[in-house]
């Protein structure tokens, strides 16, 4: 499951840049939550219903989880080559760990500190040597775009594994897909009405749909519950790697030596954040 989430969200940035080659940035995010929904929406096990005194919680996990960094991906992906916009979304780790510490009021422990330290220096090279020159791969408006949608992943991380305790992974992505779907058609629909139209396009919107945000977010979801917040994110600090080598290979983008350092950087920061704390009996 872990392969499967690295290899789908690896390549979701390339889709994210293919389909806004078409269509306006507001599309993505009604497209990939429609096409995911509809993907979880052919398993039956998914077809539950969730009690009343929940959905007020689904609302504020659908929009802060997907409503809000499916736009700010595409947004950011104007400014911000899709192998940077996957370096610097290996972040993830780092910020559910600081996340985590902040609202359970806990200092984690030195090595975790020294973790996230490392990864955030390694996000700081990569952005600062992408951005500016004359083959500018980023922009600091972008950066700072990322930066935000990678912080509403972290915030949310323990709610999702709350929720699916409670109603099943299936049931808990189906529900919250359709809120977000709802969430985000204000700003969908005149996107639509104002876009051009692609098969290529269509069909990047379709994989980073039905697979990164329907079928990815299963297996996501199942690992969050087996390992826990944060090493249930193991598997996304490998996707930069797979997200600069397809923007290389599709995009003919340009990296420099130091993003891929600073990339390498925030891996094994992330990868340290991964490692359980020691307890003390």
């Amino acid at each position: 499951m872990t392969a499967g989430v690295a290899l789908t969200w690896g390549a979701s940035f390339l889709f994210i840049a293919t389909a806004l080659d078409s269509f306006k940035t507001g599309v993505v995010p009604i497209g990939r939550l429609g096409f995911g929904a509809l993907a979880l929406s052919m398993i039956p096990a998914a077809r539950k219903r969730i009690k009343s005194e929940d959905i007020g919680q689904f609302i504020v996990f659908a929009v802060v989880s997907m409503t809000l960094p499916f736009y700010l991906y595409p947004l950011a992906a104007h400014s911000v080559s899709s192998s940077v916009v996957g370096m610097i979304n290996g972040s993830i780790p780092l910020t559910t760990a600081l996340f985590t510490a902040i609202l359970i009021r806990r200092m984690p422990s030195g090595r975790r500190i020294f973790a996230v330290l490392t990864g955030f220096s390694g996000i700081a090279l990569i952005s600062f040597s992408s951005i500016g020159g004359a083959k500018s791969s980023a922009s600091v408006h972008g950066v700072i775009f990322l930066l935000l949608a990678t912080s509403c992943y972290a915030i949310t991380a323990g709610m999702s594994r709350e929720l699916q305790m409670k109603y099943g992974t299936l049931t808990t992505m189906l529900w919250t897909e359709i809120i977000a779907l709802t969430a985000s058609l204000p700003l969908g629909i005149p996107a639509l009405l104002d876009s051009s139209f692609s098969w290529t396009s269509l069909g990047a919107l379709f994989m980073l749909g039905a697979f990164g945000t329907g079928f990815a977010y299963l297996m996501h979801g199942q690992l969050l519950l087996r390992a826990g917040s944060v090493r249930g994110l193991i598997g996304v600090f490998f996707t930069p790697v797979i997200a600069t080598i397809l923007g290389i290979i599709f995009r003919n983008e340009t990296v420099t030596v130091l993003a891929i350092i600073g990339m390498c950087i925030v891996i094994f920061g992330a990868w340290l954040t991964s490692k359980p704390e020691s307890r003390v009996a």
